[in-house]
């Protein structure tokens, strides 16, 4: 039978650690007792967060890496292992909006989303989180640890969402990902789960318009936006409970997509 696993033994990189659900769950996980080394491309968010997190009773580590190139996260990864003395968690938090219609009828032309835009979500919100996965999922098997866990955050625009192509095409493709790895790790007593969270207060919400917001907010029956405090209480449960896997947390405030 299972254990209830002690957050105070938990190892873990946090990716998107330098803001919205990534530094709320790093800070998080610092508070109650866990090693983490939070991850992401922006230095300066992490020398902030490195900062907040001073006096906390676990430890925080931070490391800058574009969650898209192979040799960073294979570096950042390996960095990891040499300051902890295990790695047991990832959560896998990276990810960007860059919101266009597939086509759209200008005056005298068509303005098609660009390839570009297309591909630098598809390139952070999907082959990133793979990337990590890989990787760590590797380095545990290596190790042997005895128990793991991925966890994946998704959206619940997975089910699709006008003028989001790209970014809702990445999360349904986490999904995916989040059940496939969890029954090809299981064996291997590796957990994967997932969290898709509905409309909530981060950053990356202040880059939607108004007449975004408030489309997205009225397809929500709470008829309020989320907190990434709310989140925190998923990932939680999922990292506490030895028996959750393959399953992805809707935290969304019964948002209808």
């Amino acid at each position: 039978m299972g254990a209830m696993v002690n957050l105070c033994d938990v190892r873990a990189i946090v990716t998107g650690a330098a803001s919205g659900i990534g530094r709320q769950f790093s800070l998080q996980l610092v508070r109650s007792g866990a090693s983490v080394v939070a991850a992401d491309i922006d230095a300066d968010g992490l020398r902030t967060l490195a900062r907040e997190a001073q006096g906390i009773p676990g430890k925080l580590l931070t490391t800058q890496v574009d969650v898209t190139r192979e040799d960073e996260v294979k570096a950042a990864v390996e960095d990891a292992l040499a300051r902890f003395d295990r790695l047991d968690t990832l959560v896998n938090c990276a990810g960007v909006l860059r919101d266009g219609l597939l086509v759209a009828p200008e005056e005298q032309w068509v303005r098609k989303l660009p390839t570009a835009q297309w591909k630098a979500v598809i390139d952070t919100n999907l082959t990133g989180p793979y990337l990590m996965a890989r990787e760590v999922a590797a380095a545990m098997l290596r190790s042997g640890v005895g128990s793991g866990l991925v966890v994946n955050v998704s959206s619940v625009t997975s089910k699709g969402n006008p003028g989001q192509s790209n970014y809702s095409a990445s999360k349904a493709g986490l999904d995916a990902l989040t059940r496939t790895w969890a029954l090809e790790l299981a064996p291997h007593n590796i957990r994967v789960a997932g969290i898709a969270p509905g409309i909530t207060d981060t950053p990356m919400l202040a880059t939607m318009s108004a007449e975004q917001r408030e489309q997205l907010l009225a397809q929500v029956p709470l008829g309020r936006v989320g907190t990434t405090e709310e989140l925190w209480l998923a990932l939680e449960f999922i990292i506490k409970c030895d028996y959750f896997t393959a399953r992805v947390i809707e935290v969304d405030g019964g948002a209808t997509f």
